[in-house]
C-alpha cells in the first residue's frame, strides 16, 4: 500500500492570479505552467514550501474567474518564451483542476480578510 503524501496534512492556500490577457491563461492550461511578476515569486515559494496552494485565474477586466489549478512544483530561474511580455520571472507547474469562467457575482459573499474585507474578485 502506498503512503500518504507528506503535502496531504499541510495547511492550503488559495491566491488569486490576475493575468492581462486570455492568451497566457490558454497557454497555462495547455502546457501546465504559469509564470508570474518577480514580486510575487517569494511569496508563492514560501506558501509552496509550506502549504498546498491553489491558484484562482481571472482575465484583468473579465469579470469573471477562468478556473482554478494547484501549484505544482516552486518557481525556479528558468524563463518562458510562451509568454511573451517582458518582466515575468520563472516558470512553475500548474495543474489545471477547472477550466470555467465564472462571474465574479458567484463568489461576492467571500471577503477576503488580508485585503479589508474587500470583496474576493
Amino acid at each position: 500500500s502506498k503512503s500518504p503524501s507528506p503535502r496531504q496534512y499541510m495547511p492550503v492556500r488559495y491566491f488569486i492570479m490576475k493575468s492581462s490577457n486570455f492568451q497566457n491563461i490558454d497557454i497555462s492550461q495547455q502546457k501546465g505552467i504559469w509564470s508570474t511578476t518577480p514580486s510575487n515569486e517569494r511569496k508563492l515559494n514560501g506558501a509552496f514550501w509550506e502549504s498546498v496552494v491553489y491558484l484562482i485565474f481571472s482575465v484583468q477586466g473579465s469579470g469573471h474567474f477562468q478556473g482554478f489549478a494547484r501549484m505544482c512544483s516552486s518557481i525556479g530561474c528558468e524563463k518562458s518564451q510562451d509568454w511573451g511580455s517582458a518582466g515575468f520571472g520563472g516558470v512553475f507547474k500548474v495543474e489545471w483542476i477547472r477550466k470555467e469562467s465564472i462571474p465574479f457575482q458567484f463568489a461576492h459573499h467571500l471577503l477576503n480578510p488580508w485585503n479589508d474585507n474587500k470583496k474576493v474578485q
